[in-house]
């Protein structure tokens, strides 16, 4: 399915409701002129066509008019149909690329409705991914002229890329897309610096193709890219023309090493290399700091960069290596002091032996069977040798840097499924000498053109007329009579260029020219200068003629490496040098004959393989155009222009555009996309608003109709719908097997599609989260009830253990008092037997005032203190001591003083309460002591509890000491 920008045209009939439109007679009435007039008098409102389909009438003159108006008011981007045009400025555009604008596009509802901007493509492919609409993966063709823009396109395609597809929702992966978004970003500076130079057509011209797959996981993150190249004009780094630079890498190191990086390099300030012509000018790729930090970004490690450089220096050093003719021819040619000078520094670069390196270049060995034969080589051949090992050890060490940023980005299968491809190619070039490159480069964007020819131009209206649109075709110039001449079977440029590069002999330009006079005579897309002295052929492409020069084309073409240069680098003990040399043999041995592998055929191979990526993925085209030939902003030329839009065939993409329908999709596709809108539609009002899906009788053309009804009917009783803007039926048009769509049509039916399935999941949501209240009120529920079970079990079982160790520790408790009363009554059995003490002598003065002697007494008696009268003018000091011995003295006192045990407590009544004594006038003095000894029994101690209370009044007269 093609996408297309903000483009309403079309003619059909949809049953029922989508009337037939006859398309517009083919030929301009009289009146052309003063339409174009009428047309071109209000200028003031060109700039504001953002689109070249709504210019009326569609010619060269309106469209020149049209692009030339925006391009005065510095609005760079314009829409043509199915392709987007990109004017180059030439000058910074502030803010036009930032990030904000960048999350604008991304997320508006409608990216066609804001103005036309690289940023629409990118995204239209970006939500075609996201929709999974067949073919999923998308390619995104940036092609024009050389200085037109298409490296910067592409860098900023990629940058949007990196920063919508890198989600920062995703916290999980975040640091993962991060990682590979930087990685990806920065293989942009390395790749720009070994491959792009400064040419007369553009101060960044890419000098090689690419192709950048950016892979996508399901939830359409970024998490990995893939780099293909195509063809290094490695020829660049022996050969520059007039007016033109080296690669960039190498300036970049000669403006941007430091006074240690020179030394190590052996490149001392001043020193001049014939291979860096125009070093004195200066341009905006000339920054050597960003190229290392990008290499540290990608995981290049500072003594992998030391040997990367450490190689690009030796280069330098061999481009000074000059040779002169010996006198003697059976001599090697002579290098002069300074020309070994340079070689020595080579090859300590290099990290070969400086003898053999100097032997290698100026000797080539010749095999006879099983000898071997040293021939000493001319000048021409020695310069050849030196520019032929330049050439083979920058093309391997580019392709090295591409295999490591591959390992460096590349995702593993299993984490990708779909992908954004990004084409930036060299653009067509035609100089003052044209060789095997430009030709190359040429049938590049040949294939490119007819892509575009048979996918778009072609291929749509062809099909317009099988599904039964009624179509009157649009002329449109079409390049394939041009590769039939390049490519074509059995006799073509390049297979003749191929069958001459595998003869075993010397090459000579002007019989290969009369050989391809000879077969393509009929071609009229070639032709010969016969009054020309230097052998050459000319091929009108679709952009223009280019003369192409015949003399070192099949030389090009076969690419010789000698085999002595090969065993050199392989030598080496530099490990960079020594793997790519090593590894590059294994992977191709060295073949002969005519199974050679020549330049040509191996960028046809790699170009059909890309062609074939493109035929399988959704193509989104744009268009750059370079508005002058000098790069000067804001500046138009009008031949310029109008050569590139015709040439690219945008006039006839605008008509076709207009007048057609650049969505196409099989009815099966249609109705499993579309079907919902039929059957959860609310607009239920009209009695053809059927569920398609309810009359299986029905052909799929009768279910597609109903459905386009259904959208057609909703759509004009839309409210917000203008209804003077467009009319249905000219959005629509239902074919033989497909149902043909404008974008604004797509762009409804996506709308009522993502209204319905919003519905949808809201009543899933709210259903959602009806069954998770119920199930977690259910499961609260469950949890109380089990909580509450579990709880009484365990205070049950934690009662049942209190109560069995209640019952053991009285049961032990009781067997414990029983022992003790067994005891106690077995001790006082046996109490006679204890000894008596000595009973001590009382004091006189106790004597005296009234104190007993118990311990003679036999008997318990009454013991009766003095009375205490109430004429005693002093209270006497009484004290009483008592000594009793023995358990049946001790209980002989107890009962003389008349203290009884009642629940373990002992009162003490004096014998004053039986006199009636009912005062008091004086406190006694002094106090009464018990004097006691503590039992030698061990378990029928009778001694009073020390908690034992003391009432009556001998809480007042006693002071209680035990």
């Amino acid at each position: 399915m093609s996408s297309a920008g903000n483009r309403v045209a079309g003619r059909g009939a949809v049953k029922g409701f989508v009337h037939k439109v006859h398309s517009p007679p083919s030929s301009l009435n009289d009146s052309l002129e003063g339409e174009i007039q009428a047309f071109l008098i209000d200028e003031d409102q060109l700039h504001t066509y953002d689109d070249l389909t709504k210019v009326n009438p569609v010619n060269r003159s309106t469209v020149l008019k049209c692009l030339q108006a925006r391009y005065s008011v510095k609005v760079f981007y314009t829409h043509a149909g199915c392709t987007l045009v990109a004017l180059n400025p030439f000058q910074p555009i502030p803010d036009l690329y930032s990030l904000e604008v960048m999350k604008e596009y991304h997320s508006a509802p409608q990216p066609q409705e804001f103005k036309p901007h690289i940023f629409i493509v990118a995204e239209e492919a970006y939500r075609n991914v996201q929709g999974q609409l067949e073919p999923v993966n998308q390619s995104l063709v940036v092609s024009g002229e050389s200085g037109a823009g298409k490296t910067w396109t592409s860098r900023c395609l990629m940058k949007y890329y990196a920063t919508v597809a890198a989600s920062s929702s995703v916290v999980k992966s975040q640091n993962t897309v991060e990682r590979i978004e930087r990685r990806v970003l920065d293989s942009n500076p390395i790749m720009e610096a070994f491959g792009n130079a400064c040419t007369l057509r553009n101060s960044n011209s890419s000098r090689f193709g690419k192709y950048i797959q950016l892979q996508l996981d399901r939830c359409q993150l970024l998490v990995g890219a893939s780099v293909q190249t195509y063809l290094l004009e490695k020829t660049r780094v022996a050969c520059q023309l007039a007016n033109e630079r080296n690669f960039h890498i190498f300036y970049q190191m000669l403006k941007g090493a430091t006074d240690e990086q020179r030394k190590e390099w052996k490149m001392p300030r001043g020193q001049s290399f014939v291979w860096l012509p125009n070093s004195e000018k200066t341009v905006e790729e000339d920054c050597f700091h960003e190229t290392v930090e990008a290499m540290v970004h990608l995981g290049i490690n500072a003594e992998r960069q030391r040997q990367i450089f450490r190689i690009l220096a030796g280069i330098l050093q061999l481009g000074n290596v000059n040779f002169s003719t010996s006198t003697d021819e059976s001599q090697a040619c002579n290098l002069d002091e300074q020309s070994k000078d340079f070689s020595q520094r080579a090859a300590e670069l290099l990290c070969v032996p400086a003898e053999e390196l100097q032997m290698c270049l100026r000797v080539r060995t010749l095999k006879a069977g099983k000898q071997s034969v040293i021939k000493p080589c001319s000048q021409t051949e020695c310069s050849m040798r030196r520019d032929c090992l330049a050439k083979v050890i920058y093309a391997r060490l580019f392709d090295w840097l591409v295999t490591f940023i591959n390992n460096s980005i590349c995702a593993d299968k299993s984490t990708w499924c779909n992908f954004i491809g990004v084409l930036d190619v060299y653009g067509f070039e035609c100089f003052q000498i044209n060789n095997l490159e430009q030709l190359c480069i040429n049938y590049a964007n040949e294939k490119l053109q007819q892509h575009f020819v048979a996918h778009y131009l072609r291929a749509q209206q062809e099909e317009y007329v099988s599904e039964g649109l009624e179509w009157s075709f649009v002329k449109y110039q079409d390049n394939q009579s041009c590769l039939d001449l390049l490519e074509g079977n059995p006799v073509s440029v390049f297979s003749l260029l191929n069958e001459e590069s595998r003869l075993n002999r010397a090459s000579d330009a002007k019989t290969f020219r009369v050989r391809l006079e000879k077969e393509l005579c009929d071609n009229v897309n070639i032709s010969w200068d016969k009054f020309s002295k230097v052998p050459h052929f000319t091929v009108a492409h679709y952009a223009g003629k280019v003369h192409y020069q015949i003399q070192g084309m099949v030389e090009k073409n076969k690419d010789p490496v000698p085999p002595e240069l090969t065993s050199l680098l392989q030598k080496s003990d530099n490990p960079l040098v020594h793997q790519i040399f090593t590894d590059k043999e294994t992977e191709n041995p060295t073949t002969k004959g005519l199974s050679k592998v020549t330049v040509v055929s191996k960028f046809k191979n790699s170009l059909e393989s890309l062609m074939r990526i493109l035929h399988t993925t959704t193509p989104h085209y744009t268009r750059c155009i370079k508005p002058n030939p000098d790069c000067k902003p804001l500046t138009f030329k009008k031949e310029e222009v109008i050569m590139q839009l015709e040439a690219c065939g945008i006039v006839e993409t605008i008509h076709i555009s207009a007048a057609g329908f650049p969505i196409r999709i099989p009815f099966k596709g249609f109705m499993q996309r579309y079907g919902l809108i039929g059957k959860y539609s609310n607009f239920n009002s009209l009695s053809r608003c059927v569920d398609v899906e309810a009359d299986s009788s029905d052909s799929p053309r009768q279910e597609v109709e109903k459905l386009l009804g259904v959208v057609l009917q909703h759509k004009a009783f839309d409210p917000s719908h203008n209804h003077d803007s467009e009319k249905p039926n000219l959005w629509v048009h239902c074919g033989r097997t497909k149902v043909f769509l404008t974008q604004l049509m797509l762009d409804s039916l996506e709308d009522q599609r993502k209204k319905i399935l919003s519905r949808c999941a809201f009543s899933i949501q709210c259903c959602w989260l009806k069954y998770q209240r119920r199930r977690r009120h259910a499961r609260q529920q469950s949890a109380t009830l089990i909580q509450a079970v579990v709880r009484s079990w365990l205070v049950r079982r934690q009662v049942r253990r209190c109560n069995r160790a209640a019952a053991v520790i009285q049961n032990k408790w009781r067997k414990w008092r029983a022992l003790l009363r067994s005891l106690a009554e077995a001790e006082l059995d046996d109490a006679k037997d204890l000894a008596e003490e000595d009973v001590p002598v009382l004091n006189p003065v106790i004597r005296e005032r009234g104190s007993v002697q118990l311990s003679s007494i036999q008997e318990p008696v009454t013991v009766r203190g003095w009375p205490m009268g109430l004429a005693l003018a002093s209270a006497p000091s009484i004290t009483m001591s008592l000594t009793a011995t023995g358990f049946q003295k001790m209980v002989s006192v107890m009962a003389s003083l008349k203290l009884p045990s009642r629940r373990g407590e002992y009162k003490v009544k004096p014998n004053q309460y039986s006199q009636e004594l009912a005062s008091i006038r004086a406190q006694p003095k002094g106090s009464v002591k018990l004097h006691y000894q503590r039992s030698p029994l061990l378990y029928a101690d009778m001694q009073p509890d020390l908690k034992s209370d003391v009432t009556g009044f001998n809480a007042i007269l006693l002071e209680k000491t035990l």
